[in-house]
């Protein structure tokens, strides 16, 4: 797949994750296992475009975390007892919304 197209998609994940825990506090997020299930599979997903970009695509853009989407990819698939859940929920708070801002303006340079 092209760049552009996989940047493409790993917007759209964020933007999904971003609709779903809008207005949602910790404790609403915890208690809702569709919700977690939908973040955490959105996740997994930017984890996996993450790991298809093109090497020099990467290192061009090093200012996104791209190894971390990765592992949090890997984490995610192979921690079999579960997934940490305030680890999420600070990813979700915290790191998304740079993310989206990040993955927007590559999309424009992309035009």
């Amino acid at each position: 797949m092209k760049n552009d197209i996989l940047v493409g998609k790993l917007s759209a994940h964020v933007q999904k994750i971003m609709n779903y825990c809008k207005s949602c506090t910790y404790e609403a997020f915890a208690a809702d296992t569709k919700l977690i299930e939908a973040c955490v599979f959105n996740l997994s997903q930017m984890g996996e475009l993450a790991g298809k970009l093109d090497d020099t695509f990467s290192a061009k853009h090093s200012d996104i975390p791209w190894r971390h989407l990765y592992g949090l990819r890997n984490r995610i698939v192979h921690d079999y007892e579960g997934v940490n859940l305030v680890l999420i929920w600070e990813i979700i708070e915290n790191d998304l919304p740079a993310l989206k801002l990040q993955l927007e303006q590559i999309l424009e340079q992309l035009k």
